[in-house]
């Protein structure tokens, strides 16, 4: 079992950046791939990245690539999510969410992912 909580969500002008965290409990953490979701009012949970078990590899989707990095420290069973050049666009809730390994899922799609946050809101003013 993996608890997870994010946190470092806030209100920010478009052109700013933040910095979410989201802190996993238990001693595997570097068992699961790490994947960052959002939602937007009236929208479906959107992919937004995720972070294999080692850090070693990314995979970022289209609308954020070369704004948002994903980057893990696994002896602090912490995962991050580097938001810069935010646009009004990017407010949402954002999720963190983990996948064990071994599962074999898809890394881009919500029902890929085992464990859940409970989500931090972003809001970008224009």
């Amino acid at each position: 079992q993996v608890q997870l909580v994010e946190s470092g969500g806030g209100l920010v002008q478009a052109g700013g950046s933040l910095r979410l965290s989201c802190a996993a409990s238990g001693r595997t953490f570097s068992s699961y791939d790490m994947g960052w979701f959002r939602q937007a009012p009236g929208k479906e949970r959107e992919f937004v990245g995720y972070i294999n078990w080692s850090g070693g590899r990314t995979y970022y989707a289209d609308s954020v690539k070369g704004r948002f990095t994903i980057s893990r420290d696994n002896a602090k069973n912490l995962v991050y999510l580097q938001m810069n050049s935010l646009k009004p666009d990017d407010t949402a809730v954002y999720y963190c969410a983990a996948a064990r390994i071994q599962s074999g899922s898809s890394r881009v799609e919500w029902k890929g992912y085992d464990y859940w946050g409970q989500g931090t809101q972003v809001t970008v003013s224009s």
